[in-house]
């Protein structure tokens, strides 16, 4: 029992479970917004929300398995990286590959009761969400390619209530696309000497870490900039847009303790400072749904 559980500690920190919390509240806010726009409530069926979670739990296992055992080797030469499951031999690559399949076909069958859209968009999908450990091997845009998969999930929420998408679904998309850029950007400091010096392309590597703060901090401009259109678009009420500007304050802060100078608050702004955020979002969007269905 203490072996198997040991084992499953492994496989969470494989997949870094915890992170979870950055998508998975997005998808349920597309979820919730499109279940308001659709049906004048703002409460998916209980079908839609289960299985909405099940693609997502297993999108993202499959997306973090398959970075862990495609960078083994990249990661084994950084020091920060070295401890990792797979390159310190606590997953063995045949291992996380299993789970990636597992996970793929687990993805599948969500998918498929979900609607035909959800199924059709599949295989691309599963590009993104394999492709991206590679694109850092050739393009310093690979910050770019990660924000469109981690931006699908709430478009995905959406869709897999209305069969289609919609320009408010279209812009919350773009709302995950550039926050995940300005965060992956700050988070790409930490190994800017290691990048460098192994070939690695990140915005840090190819413009240094001034010039990349400060295209992070544009994003997150951009990032704002969206939410407040999602609200317009899905004609949310005051209690989203008091979340947006709770939101805007997070960047904000986020942006105002990490520096060129100081890095020393990177993983507080990478983890702390999104979790918080993508769960304003989720609780805005709530409040939201709930006011608007009540005075319906």
């Amino acid at each position: 029992m203490v072996s198997a559980a040991r084992s499953f500690k492994t496989y969470l920190d494989l997949v870094k479970f915890e992170h979870t919390v950055f998508a998975l509240p997005f998808a349920y806010a597309g979820m919730l917004l499109a279940s308001m726009q659709e049906r004048g409530t703002g409460w998916p069926s209980l079908h839609t929300l289960f299985w909405v979670t099940v693609a997502m739990a297993a999108a993202r296992t499959a997306a973090m398995g398959a970075n862990r055992v495609i960078d083994r080797f990249i990661d084994a030469r950084n020091p920060r990286t070295a401890g990792r499951e797979v390159p310190s031999g606590k997953v063995s690559p045949a291992q996380a590959w299993a789970l990636v399949l597992v996970s793929l076909v687990v993805l599948t069958l969500a998918a498929a009761q979900l609607n035909p859209l959800c199924l059709i968009l599949l295989p691309l999908a599963m590009v993104f969400l394999i492709g991206y450990p590679y694109t850092k091997r050739f393009t310093w845009l690979c910050h770019v390619w990660l924000g469109i998969t981690d931006g699908a999930a709430a478009a995905g929420g959406w869709i897999a209530v209305t069969g289609h998408f919609s320009p408010a679904a279209w812009a919350l998309w773009a709302v995950v696309i550039f926050w995940m850029i300005g965060l992956d950007v700050i988070y790409a400091t930490m190994d800017y000497k290691f990048d460098l010096q192994n070939g690695i392309k990140s915005i840090p590597a190819r413009f240094g870490i001034p010039r990349a703060l400060q295209i992070a901090a544009v994003s997150h401009a951009l990032t704002f900039a969206l939410l407040i259109l999602v609200g317009v678009l899905a004609g949310c009420s005051f209690w989203y847009y008091l979340a947006a500007l709770a939101m805007g304050g997070i960047l904000l802060y986020e942006h105002r303790i990490v520096n060129p100078n100081d890095l020393a608050k990177v993983n507080v702004a990478f983890f702390d400072a999104n979790m918080w955020l993508a769960l304003t979002m989720l609780a805005g969007v709530v409040a939201d749904v709930t006011w608007r269905t009540l005075v319906h």
